[in-house]
């Protein structure tokens, strides 16, 4: 078993939502094998406060949580990802900036659940849904034994994750 820890980025248009969700279920799941990251090419500077309560939920300390642009891993002295997820079918479409290392790329889209309109308790459940969808697919890639396998591999192994409907990928409710 291999003691490197992965770097992923993850990226959305707003970096309030999807992209934030993601990075807390890859810090907890990865236990330790992953440090996620989340950042926007447009971000909304603030976290969806449903978005908070998910990842505080699970267990997570949203303390550190803020909407960021992407550039800030672009920079000279960013982090060097492995990895680079886009979860918005926008940000998917967007030209990307330059990232450092060559990370592998895919893009798992889910639906904004910030776009949903409706009651408090509505948007709750959207939002527990796409959680349950991120969460599905950030375990599928957590448990592959990556130390095994080549470059290649796991470019198919990442891109085959986001290329699941993500219904399927929720499972039975």
């Amino acid at each position: 078993m291999s003691d490197k820890v992965y770097s992923v980025l993850i990226l959305c248009t707003g970096n309030s939502a999807r992209s934030i969700m993601a990075e807390a279920l890859f810090n907890i799941l990865g236990k330790g094998r992953f440090h996620a990251y989340s950042a926007g090419s447009h971000p909304t500077g603030k976290v969806n406060p449903f978005a908070a309560e998910r990842c505080a939920a699970f267990g997570y300390d949203t303390s550190a949580l803020r909407s960021k642009s992407w550039d800030e891993f672009a920079k000279p002295g960013a982090p060097k990802m492995d990895f680079v997820i886009t979860v918005c079918d926008q940000a998917a479409g967007e030209t990307c900036p330059f990232w450092p290392g060559e990370p592998l790329t895919a893009h798992w889209g889910f639906e904004d659940p910030a776009a949903f309109e409706g009651t408090d308790d509505e948007k709750r459940q959207v939002f527990d849904r796409v959680f349950r969808q991120i969460m599905n697919r950030v375990t599928q890639f957590v448990n592959l034994p990556l130390h095994v396998l080549d470059h290649n591999a796991m470019h198919r192994e990442l891109r085959a994750i986001g290329e699941r409907a993500p219904e399927e990928a929720d499972g039975p409710h």
